[in-house]
């Protein structure tokens, strides 16, 4: 059981920490880059990084999520409290995440992805992307976070 629980842990880690560090990238580079460009590029910019992101960032967010409440369980079966606690906080913070990018990030993500296909400019261009900046940063507080909750079920499995 301590091989299974620390692979799953490992594996809620590491997807964990791919969207960890894009939501870091955004928040530390992307954000205040946008802000040099005009309302074009940054929308063809910004629309075409969404789209890129919508198709090939999902299978680390669900994996990460999928294999932190497996690991949550696998811990509790074992009888790690500690280790299973861990990974449920870790869990938790994933859904939360997941939570504020359906209601505030993906929705205006869609708009920016439709607008650069399009080549269009939405008037309101620079009030959508301060909206998703808002709360850039607390998604990644969320997943560094998350990812500390799977590093320390990592350690305390067993014990």
């Amino acid at each position: 059981m301590l091989v299974l629980t620390v692979a799953l842990a490992v594996v809620a880690a590491v997807c964990t920490a791919v969207i960890f560090g894009t939501d870091v990238l955004g928040a530390v580079v992307m954000r205040p880059a946008y802000a040099e460009i005009d309302d074009e590029a940054m929308v063809q910019i910004v629309g075409r990084s969404h789209r890129l992101g919508g198709q090939r960032l999902p299978v680390p967010g669900v994996v990460s999520v999928v294999a932190a409440a497996l690991t949550t369980g696998s811990a509790l079966v074992a009888g790690w409290l500690a280790a299973g606690l861990a990974a449920a906080v870790g869990l938790v913070l994933l859904l939360a995440w997941l939570v504020i990018f359906n209601r505030i990030s993906l929705p205006i993500n869609k708009v920016l992805i439709a607008a650069s296909e399009a080549g269009e400019t939405p008037a309101d261009a620079r009030s959508l992307q301060a909206r998703w900046d808002s709360v850039i940063t607390l998604r990644a507080v969320l997943q560094g976070t998350a990812l500390v909750g799977f590093c320390l079920a990592i350690a305390l499995a067993g014990r």
